[in-house]
């Protein structure tokens, strides 16, 4: 039987893959897609889109609870968890239809099922081989779970689970405070729920700029949540109806127990079960493959994008990876550039960053000016934040040019991509400063602390 042969046969059909199977098909290659489960991936069927949903209606729920703030009286408030999970659902299968339509449209053939590399130019899937002159590998990758003493004896969620429940439980305690600790507890915190957050480093949201993830923090400890800081979790317990995390820290050793427990530590590359281990790439020090400025690993024609790389486990990270590796397929000229990868916690309020922070540039020894303004300088933020404040801050280096920014308020998610343009394009502030922002919008406040 005579094989059937791609231009380009890409691994994992999340957001790196799907991006990379389009624009190569839009190019006109001929392109085999290749997903074990569902198109979209991780971030489309349980990370990015999910999650937001779920706290979009926490916080259209905080909104209404809030309302007399704004001269709206609502009476009888209530939350349906499974009708927000229902909801959560049917927004993921409009989306991921989406995602398979644009996929056909240009020709995309897709496979499911579990692919194992031969060698660089051949895989199979099942029981058929199939050739091609360039791989891409966007394997994704997989929730991390501790060896905690008494791991495998407790009833736990990952993020999976915790997005699929349908009970409103009386006490969440979270293990690891950083984005997808924050979210959930910020999600859990609006329905009522007691929540404590355990982190083992000094502050949460590691990562982030550390003056605005400790306003972010100070505000959630008023709501109610309880933090655990620089704290080290030793051992879980269950029983029928609670679970129970052991820790230490200076203070000494402590116990929290909770109704539900939610582990999220962080996440890995995905780097077993397809036969990465045939093609002898040259990875890392921290154990990812190494890529060059395009892409392309050490083995010519292989190319690996998203999390497998090691650079950033965010979606437009691996989406834009995509891009330039196709690009570089095609005999286009592109290169990746992390100087401005945007990075959001989808807490209420929100907090978003790109580029440096205090704390990075201080590391690699760079001087920086640092200018800050309460978000209140906005005179749109005022309006549709009644007793709510924030911080707009950036940086720049000792000859003006922009290498950072980072804003705690809301919509600071949708506004910090005029931050990662500047930083891009590496303007100076007087150059940002010339341009013309909408009156009255929330981004002005980038004009202001310039």
């Amino acid at each position: 039987m005579t094989m059937k042969t791609y231009e380009v046969i890409i691994i994992g059909g999340g957001p790196a893959g799907y991006t990379a199977a389009e624009a190569a098909g839009k190019a006109g290659l001929r392109v085999l897609l290749i997903e074990k489960q569902n198109l979209g991936g991780v971030c489309l069927n349980e990370g990015c889109i999910p999650t937001k949903t779920l706290l979009y209606s926490a916080k259209t729920f905080d909104n209404a609870k809030h309302a007399s703030k704004y001269a709206v009286q609502v009476e009888g408030i209530s939350v349906d968890l499974p009708k927000i999970i229902a909801r959560k659902s049917k927004v993921v299968r409009k989306l991921v239809l989406g995602v398979k339509a644009k996929l056909t449209a240009h020709q995309v053939e897709i496979i499911t099922g579990e692919a194992h590399i031969v060698d660089k130019n051949r895989v199979r899937c099942g029981d058929e081989t199939y050739g091609c002159e360039h791989l891409i590998l966007c394997t994704g990758s997989e929730t991390f779970v501790p060896p905690i003493p008494g791991v495998d004896q407790v009833d736990y969620w990952t993020h999976r689970e915790a997005l699929n429940n349908k009970d409103v439980p009386q006490s969440l305690v979270i293990v690891g405070g950083g984005v997808i600790g924050m979210e959930f507890a910020s999600f859990f915190n609006s329905l009522g729920v007691e929540v404590t957050v355990i982190e083992m480093l000094d502050e949460i949201l590691g990562g982030m700029d550390r003056e605005l993830s400790a306003l972010l923090r100070a505000d959630y400890a008023k709501r109610g949540i309880k933090f655990l800081l620089s704290t080290k979790v030793v051992q879980l317990a269950h029983n029928e109806t609670t679970s129970t995390v052991f820790y230490e820290n200076s203070e000494g050793s402590g116990t929290v127990t909770a109704e539900k427990l939610l582990l999220s530590v962080g996440r890995r590359p995905v780097t077993k079960g397809f036969g990465l281990e045939h093609l002898a790439l040259e990875c890392t020090e921290r154990g990812a493959i190494k890529v060059d400025e395009h892409l392309q690993t050490s083995v010519p024609g292989v190319y690996v994008c998203g999390d497998l790389t090691g650079f950033s486990l965010l979606a437009h990270t691996a989406v834009r990876e995509a891009e330039v590796a196709v690009h570089h397929i095609l005999g286009k000229s592109d290169q990746m550039s992390y100087r401005a990868i945007p990075g959001v916690v989808y807490t209420n309020p929100e907090i978003a960053g790109v580029g440096e922070t205090e704390e990075s540039a201080a590391a690699k020894g760079l001087t920086v000016e640092v200018t800050k303004l309460p978000m209140a300088y906005s005179g749109r933020f005022v309006a549709e934040n009644e007793g709510v404040n924030g911080v707009c801050k950036v940086l720049a280096d000792e000859h003006g040019v922009i290498v950072g920014a980072h804003v705690l308020g809301n919509p600071a998610s949708e506004i910090i991509a005029l931050a990662g343009l500047a930083i891009e394009m590496k303007l100076t502030k007087e150059q940002w400063k010339t341009l013309v922002f909408p009156h009255p919008t929330v981004c002005e406040i980038f004009k202001e602390v310039l």
